[in-house]
């Protein structure tokens, strides 16, 4: 925050911590879950991720916005994060792809954001006492600190909570978008090896791309879809995507349509919430984590080769490891907390990882997930 620039914006914890500093962005007030993340680069692709429906992010890596926005890196068509927290004021952007200052994007997308905020200090706040109910208020006149608390504490939080009927297509499309590759951008896939069915739970754009780029010939139905509707499509493999929310919530009613995929004996690959809810429809539980897993920097190990992945997260709630029952065995593990981060089915061609292959962090680290699931409907 400068030093001769009084403060016009404040972030409010719901037990009534505040945290002052300089907005940008938007004006106004944003409410949710406040979380933070690691990751040193691609905050655009994060604000945009459905994903982070009903949450804050607090980014702990104080350069944010210094490569400025460019439609390209959206993940989706608007940002899905409610509000952004950092620590240095977005500086004017230096990178060839830019098309836009970070502070004018988020203005024109309507997300409010605050810098100047000592993250250190907010950050070991959310690890030590969980994901707190928070609020971000921007406004040149200022700001009501009270009015902030109160709406933090309104906030009804995630737990119950089904969002992604509300990140979700509402209807089907088909997408042939491969990875982006220099030096023209994002090719087409002309000729595609199987049909996959991409149930959309809040999918990332590059989950598709990376799809299309292993040989898949995509559509993407909405989440509300039954089994029956998924398989009139006649799929070679079905696709579980990520998304925002308590999976138990959206369970509710995706898990009986898995359970239907997997009658039907159809290769199944989840990311994500669509991992969570695998998990459940095989009889699994899922549990609410501390301060969960947000970053692109976490370290997961392969059980059937010891091979350890550096791995893009972005995860509130956990499959229960000691829940799998006995035809369902665990694939990989977080070296962070050893919390489950895969499964699979040891008869059928079934298994699901909750970290994210197609974000690159390592950055080819969990490609072969793609290219496994394409193997699997041989």
């Amino acid at each position: 925050m400068s030093k001769t620039a009084p403060p016009n914006a404040c972030l409010a914890l719901a037990d009534g911590t505040l945290f002052w500093g300089r907005g940008f962005g938007a004006t106004g007030t944003a409410v949710g879950e406040l979380c933070f993340n690691t990751a040193m680069t691609g905050y655009q692709e994060i604000m945009t991720d459905p994903s982070y429906a009903g949450q804050l992010v607090t980014f702990t890596f104080p350069h944010i916005g210094n490569t400025g926005a460019n439609i390209e890196d959206n993940e989706a068509a608007e940002p899905f994060a409610q509000g952004m927290v950092v620590r240095m004021d977005p500086t004017d952007p230096s990178n060839w792809r830019s098309t836009a200052r970070l502070s004018d994007w988020l203005a024109k997308k309507g997300r409010v954001a605050i810098g100047g905020i000592d993250t250190r200090r907010l950050t070991r706040t959310i690890r030590q006492k969980g994901m707190p109910h928070a609020a971000i208020g921007y406004a040149e006149d200022g700001v009501d600190a009270n009015a902030l608390i109160a709406a933090a504490k309104a906030f009804s939080g995630l737990e119950g909570l089904d969002l992604a009927k509300d990140v979700s297509c509402t209807q089907s499309y088909q997408w042939d978008e491969q990875r982006w590759a220099w030096p023209g951008g994002f090719p087409k896939q002309t000729a595609p090896r199987k049909k996959v069915v991409a149930v959309d739970f809040g999918a990332k754009r590059n989950i598709l791309r990376c799809l299309a780029e292993a040989g898949a010939e995509v559509t993407v139905v909405p989440a509300s879809s039954k089994a029956k509707d998924v398989l009139a499509h006649n799929p070679d493999g079905v696709f579980l995507s990520n998304g925002p929310g308590d999976p138990a919530a959206t369970g509710e009613y995706a898990v009986p349509m898995i359970k239907g995929i997997l009658a039907s004996g159809i290769p199944t690959f989840g990311i994500c919430l669509g991992h969570q809810m695998l998990a459940l429809a095989l009889g699994a539980n899922t549990v609410k984590m501390n301060h969960g897993h947000h970053g692109a920097n976490h370290p997961v190990r392969e059980a059937a080769t010891g091979k350890v992945e550096i791995t893009s997260m972005n995860h509130g709630f956990a499959v229960d490891a000691q829940s799998l029952p006995d035809n369902v065995e665990e694939t990989h593990v977080s070296l962070f907390d050893g919390s489950n981060c895969g499964l699979k089915v040891k008869d059928r061609p079934v298994f699901s990882v909750q970290h994210h292959p197609e974000a690159s962090p390592g950055p080819q680290d969990s490609f072969y997930l793609f290219e496994r699931f394409l193997a699997s409907m041989a």
